[in-house]
């Protein structure tokens, strides 16, 4: 039964405060809780000895709250009942004003655009001031112990938010579409259920990346960029990358000053397109915009992360690339492993959006399609590109190829830019787009004509009633809209139903998700999951998208194959790294320019703390780096005749500089190793040492 507004003889509007570092569980202190029946306030701070919540959490109570995952975060600590109903404020602001402008706060630079206070202003109401604000959270995020006065100063602000949620409840009430609301506030539950979980991660690999990365980072661009000579003196080169690309005839779109674009969306779609490009796209981004302190672990050694549900205009989630481990760089995914005993799985839709453009269109040729198992080589079939009889086995490119342009189409591509992504003449892309729309006309019609009636009611809607003012925008991002959105849907309900059934959910992947189970129950936990998946589809579309599932059992790990070669070409440097200096680094006592000779002692090189205890002078001649670009060509050729590691080699240039000793020629380096090549350098500066006497500094 649908519930309304009189279903519910409470209705709570709860806040709680809490602190807690990044990455961990968060640990919450006190709330209040205005019953807006009742008209009862209770201000609680929490001792430890509770069982349950001063207010009610049963199916006659309505729990409200702004940003709720925040507060259902808290009840899992404490081990609270998750209340029946909810409704999340800020997700119903969010579907109410989606595609809208908002007022902007004039304190906006010290907000968050969607913060309580922000949305509040969007609407005149009374808020408590910007910088009291901050302060208090800053107090309260410090941590205990609080004085009996600042316990009743955060009681206090605590009832300042409940006070402000309760008139913005006001505010919201009649343009709320309470039962879809709620199903929305079911889902923001499980999101706090799955930021409380987190991800297991390998904390050991972690650190030894992080503390070894200035040196990763050196021996990763010698490595990669040996095929395209982009990089110089450890800097991308943006002339030399479209030297790059005039030598390989590789179209790129330009900059207005004539150079390569290199944002990190564009390199993304063209290495998907360009496969020679991936590896220098993975590189540039690990380098320029992967910051591995943004990575937060729990000292559970889990990760965690705001998930920011409903944070696109899809309503899909949209957490940080930067923070969330799913993010852009795949290689970081291998960092996932189960703990002792665990083992977790990935499991995801296959060919959902295909799947969900022929339930909403009808397309009875996209619905065959689908059904076959293998939409893309049907297509490719269709264009004649695969023979009747062909597969995925025996046609892999073409079929990736035409699942490329499958998805662009979707998305409203022209031809143009098709033959661009594709690397095909304009011919061929026009080709493939003009036999889509003649073998699936009927998603075509339905397409344009929801379009077009987006366009003129100023609205659309998915199933589940997630709306999308359209006066500002183009009917090309109208096009795939409805695909995303109801996606979306699909997988958090999917999401939803899956916790309902006792399956521990650790996160979403965009159209997928990780679940965690004992090695013994795995293969349980996978089956029960995956049909809670499909049955959400089911519900949503009247069809069922089939899913895939992978599964890791301990001691193995995460393992994208996409990344695979960057993972191992980091572990392959992190072990050929001189053992003294991975030692000094990992105790965090050193700094990558000490010179190589001082690497034996290490006692030597405890003694060296931070850049500032070695001069400018000897930062400079012992950095690891070439110094020249002889000398940079100079270890490139060495490094293609020997087994050498990067690091190896501009240790012994570091030594051999004012020796007088010629590297390159001196040392044969197929089959001496490290050690011999450097008593060689050793000997010879000792000579000349001797012969020039005290007044020759090495």
């Amino acid at each position: 039964m649908l519930k309304t507004w009189d279903s519910f003889t409470n209705i709570c509007v709860v806040d709680y405060e809490f602190y807690g570092d990044d990455g961990d569980i968060q640990i919450p202190i006190c709330y209040v809780c205005m019953n807006l029946r009742t008209g009862e306030t209770v201000s609680h701070w929490i001792d430890g000895s509770e069982t349950k919540p001063l207010y009610p959490t049963d199916n006659k109570t309505l729990f409200v709250a702004y940003a709720t995952s925040a507060e259902i975060g808290c009840h899992l600590p404490l081990k609270f009942d998750i209340p029946l109903y909810i409704l999340d404020l800020y997700t119903e602001f969010r579907c109410i004003n989606n595609g809208k402008p908002t007022k902007t706060h004039p304190d906006l630079k010290k907000l968050k655009k969607y913060s309580l206070l922000s949305v509040c202003f969007h609407y005149g109401i009374p808020t408590v001031d910007v910088n009291y604000k901050n302060f208090m959270r800053k107090r309260i995020l410090e941590g205990p112990p609080y004085s009996y006065q600042e316990q009743k100063d955060i009681l206090h602000y605590c009832n300042e938010d409940v006070k402000m949620e309760a008139n913005l409840l006001i505010h919201l009430k009649n343009k709320i579409d309470l039962p879809y609301a709620i199903l929305r506030g079911r889902y923001t539950a499980s999101n706090a259920r799955m930021e409380y979980n987190g991800i297991p991660i390998d904390t050991y690999k972690l650190f030894e990346i992080r503390d070894c990365w200035d040196l990763i980072k050196e021996e990763l661009i010698f490595r990669t960029d040996e095929a395209y000579n982009v990089y110089e003196d450890g800097s991308w080169n943006h002339k030399n990358f479209l030297r790059y690309l005039k030598r390989n005839k590789i179209y790129w779109e330009l900059t207005k000053t004539g150079l390569p674009r290199t944002d990190r969306k564009y390199m993304e779609k063209r290495a998907k397109t360009c496969p020679q490009i991936k590896p220098l796209q993975e590189l540039r981004y690990s380098l320029n915009q992967l910051k591995l302190e943004d990575l937060k672990i729990g000292k559970d050694g889990r990760h965690r992360c705001f998930l920011s549900y409903f944070g696109a205009r899809t309503s899909r989630n949209t957490p940080s690339s930067s923070q969330y481990i799913f993010g852009p760089a795949v290689w970081i995914r291998s960092l996932i492993k189960p703990k002792r005993g665990m083992a977790i799985a990935y499991i995801d839709y296959s060919q959902e959006e295909i799947g969900i453009a022929a339930a909403l269109s009808k397309d009875e040729n996209l619905l065959k399609a689908f059904e076959t198992g293998d939409c893309y080589v049907e297509f490719a079939k269709e264009t004649g590109a695969i023979p009747q009889n062909g597969t995925k086995k025996t046609h892999p490119d073409e079929r990736t190829k035409h699942k490329t342009a499958m998805l662009a189409i979707h998305y409203g591509q022209g031809y143009h830019s098709l033959a661009e992504d594709l690397g095909i003449l304009k011919a061929e892309a026009l080709n493939i787009i003009n036999t889509h729309k003649l073998t699936y006309h009927t998603y075509w019609k339905w397409v344009n004509n929801f379009m077009n009636a987006g366009m003129l009611s100023g609205e659309v809607r998915t199933k589940y009633h997630w709306y999308l003012d359209t006066k500002n925008a183009s009917p090309r991002s109208l096009q795939n809209w409805p695909m995303q959105s109801t996606g979306a849907e699909i997988l958090r309900l999917g999401i939803s139903m899956c916790f309902d059934y006792g399956v521990k959910v650790l996160g979403p992947v965009h159209d997928a998700i990780i679940v965690e189970s004992t090695i013994e129950n795995i293969n349980k936990t996978v089956k029960l999951a995956r049909e809670c998946m499909e049955e959400a589809s089911k519900k949503v579309l009247g069809l069922t998208i089939k899913t895939d599932a992978k599964i890791i059992r301990y001691p193995d790990r995460y393992m994208d194959e996409r990344g695979e070669k960057m993972w191992n070409d980091i572990f392959d440097i992190i072990n050929n790294i001189n053992p003294a200096e991975k030692k000094a680094r990992m105790e965090q006592k050193i700094v990558e320019e000490i010179p190589i000779d001082k690497w034996d002692n290490v006692k030597i090189a405890s003694s060296i703390k931070t850049k500032k205890d070695i001069s400018k002078r000897i930062q400079k001649q012992h950095a690891m780096q070439p110094q020249s670009t002889s000398e940079r060509e100079m270890v490139r050729r060495i490094r293609k005749v020997s087994g050498f590691s990067y690091m190896e080699i501009m240790h012994l240039v570091n030594l051999s500089r004012d020796s007088d000793f010629d590297l390159e020629h001196e040392i044969d380096w197929r089959h001496e190793g490290y050690d011999i090549a450097k008593k060689r350098i050793q000997q010879k500066r000792m000579i000349k040492d001797i012969i020039l006497g005290d007044d020759y500094e090495g």
